[in-house]
This record gives structure tokens, sequence and C-alpha cells, in this order.
């Protein structure tokens, strides 16, 4: 394997290093990383790749793909030699931001006669040091291509980098849910990966059954690049670690676990999770039972309930520096000027 370049990308606070390696070598370190879990992106029919199979084992150059890690940043290597070294010692915990169905084309010539496996592959290598900034890279790598929506980019990603498992948040399916109990306090995987995916667009909806599935899919990217550009907001991790302080409530974790609550608060957190995290759980648990007591005095019979309490929560948690020293009255006369407007 060679690099031949290293470049700082200063959008997302990491080094790129444009190198190459042989398609034997992508065939033993690349390849197995397009499959390591249920959440992968769905391969195309092969069908579709057939005429850049013919050109690979004819002897075309295959176009470049792109690998990415996540590593914190005083270990981000210096210099080609390290970031080498670097890339050779961790390639196992890689994840193939683009590149996936040219690589389970070259998979399907492993056994080829005819395949130069000395010919050169050429990889964009990433570094990063937030899960965040590689999904937004890789969100806009991908924008414009099927069949893999922008949730389902969130939950490759989040699979992959197991970054609900970090902070002890345990998930579960439907399916799992059907078949068996789960202990210490799990939240519902869709919920979560909602949740990631608001949190990225920085807007609770994300969710509108009015709009057909493809242009809403198209109105989330452009959110997600548009909120890409704001250097002050806070990970995603902040979310995790809020979860993992405060679901060993019972009010919490209840609150919590309601979908359009969750959206809503991680979206708001984009601004205040420093100060959310700084909470007890009794100043927590204070708080939303402010906001449920505000909420609880609009006409329902009037109002969207699920828009209202994921724009509603989003608002609360955004400015909660300020709604602390409120009373639920105070909130309740904001909620209905911003419902107004």
């Amino acid at each position: 394997m060679k690099i031949f370049d290293i470049e700082e990308d200063n959008v997302i606070d990491g080094l790129v290093a444009t190198g190459c390696l042989t398609y034997e070598m992508a065939l033993k370190s690349l390849v197995p990383l397009i499959n390591k879990t249920e959440f992968q992106r769905r391969l195309q029919d092969k069908k579709f790749y057939q005429k850049l199979e013919r050109d690979i084992e004819s002897g075309c150059v295959m176009p470049p793909i792109t690998v990415a890690f996540v590593s914190a940043k005083d270990l981000f290597p210096k210099d080609v030699e390290a970031f080498t070294a670097y890339i050779k010692n961790n390639i196992s915990e890689a994840f193939v931001l683009d590149g996936i169905q040219r690589l389970s084309t070259l998979e399907r010539l492993s056994d080829s006669l005819i395949l130069n496996k000395n010919k050169s592959l050429y990889v964009n290598f990433i570094i990063c040091d937030s899960v965040d900034k590689l999904l937004y890279r890789m969100i806009t790598l991908n924008n414009g291509q099927r069949p893999m929506t922008p949730r389902h980019q969130v939950e490759a990603m989040a699979a992959n980098l197991s970054i609900f498992d970090k902070y002890g948040i345990v998930c579960k399916s439907e399916k799992e849910d059907a078949i068996q109990r789960y202990g210490d306090r799990p939240f519902d995987k869709a919920d979560l990966v909602q949740a990631y995916l608001a949190f990225m667009a920085n807007s609770p909806l994300v969710d509108n059954k009015k709009i057909i599935q493809e242009k809403m899919d198209e109105l989330i990217v452009n959110k997600i690049i548009s909120s890409g550009s704001e250097a002050d907001a806070l990970q995603f991790d902040v979310v995790l670690q809020c979860l993992a302080k405060f679901k060993g409530n019972d009010n919490a974790y209840k609150w919590l676990s309601l979908t359009n609550n969750l959206v809503g608060f991680a979206v708001g957190l984009r601004k205040s999770g420093t100060f959310v995290l700084s909470l007890n759980e009794d100043e927590f648990v204070r708080q939303i039972n402010v906001f449920d007591d505000a909420f609880s005095q609009f006409d329902f019979s009037k109002i969207k309930l699920g828009k209202y309490r994921r724009e509603l929560s989003c608002e609360f948690f955004r400015q909660i520096e300020k709604f602390i020293h409120c009373t639920v009255d105070e909130v309740l006369e904001h909620f209905a000027s911003i419902t107004d407007e």
C-alpha cells in the first residue's frame, strides 16, 4: 500500500490521505468491511454492475473509493509513514463511505483467472474525531444515489461504529421486543435512529407522510448539508450521554422513551447539550414536568399533537437555560407565541 499525499479537511476537521493498494490487498482488507453489520447498505442487483465487472477484468482502473476511521485527534498520524502504519493497524475498524458497490463487484471477480490482482485500486482515507462529521461526509458523498436513503445511512453509520453501545444505551427492534425481554431500560432502535437523523438535520420534522419519501429524503439531505456548516453545534454523543445519565429515573425514562419527546429533545441538545448534561436527575425531571404541564394546556383537538410535541420539546431544550428559571405559565405563554407565528 502507498500513501501519496495528506491534506486537512477543514469542514470535518480531519485528515484525508490519497493512496492506493492492489486489488489483492483490497480483497483481503477492504471487501470484508462491506458486510460488517445487518444495516450495511443493501447491494444492488449485480446486473447493474456487469459492465464494470467486465471492464475491471479487462484491466480498467476502478474509480476511487473512500474509507474512513474515527479516532481521537491526538492519535491522528503526523506524516505519510505514520498514516500508512495507522491504516495497516486499524483497517478492520474502518468504514466504507463510498464504494461498497464497486468493492462488491471486485469480490465477485476474486476467483477470476484473468483479473490482474496486482493492479492498483485508488483510495481516499479519511480520519476524523467525530461520528457526526463522518456521517455528514458520507451523506454528501452518497447524495443522489439510490437505494440508500439518509435514514439508512444513519442506521449504517450508527451500527458500524457502535455509538449506542459506547454509552451503554440498549437498543431493541420490534422483532427483538417480541421475542425477548430487555433489562437496563432499552430504547427503540428506530427512535434512536430517527433522533440521530433529526439531530443531524437540525430539525425535529424528519417525517411527513404527506410528502413522497423520495422528496422527503431530498429535503433531509439539504437540511443536513446546511446544518453541517454550524461550527458551534455539539455532537450527537451529548444526546447519548444525557440518555445514559437520566434513564435510571422512572419518570425521565418514560418521558425520553416517547418518540416525539426524544426527537425534539435530541435536536434541542445541539445548542444546550452541555448545560443539560450538567443537570442532576431531580433538576432534569423538574424541567420535563414543567414542559408537560405547559404542553397539557393546549387544546389537543385543535393541534397536531405529534408535530407540536416535537417542535416544542425541541424549543424547550434548545433554550433550557432560559426556561429553567420560568414558571409553567411563562413557558406556556412562550409556546403559544411561537405556535401562533
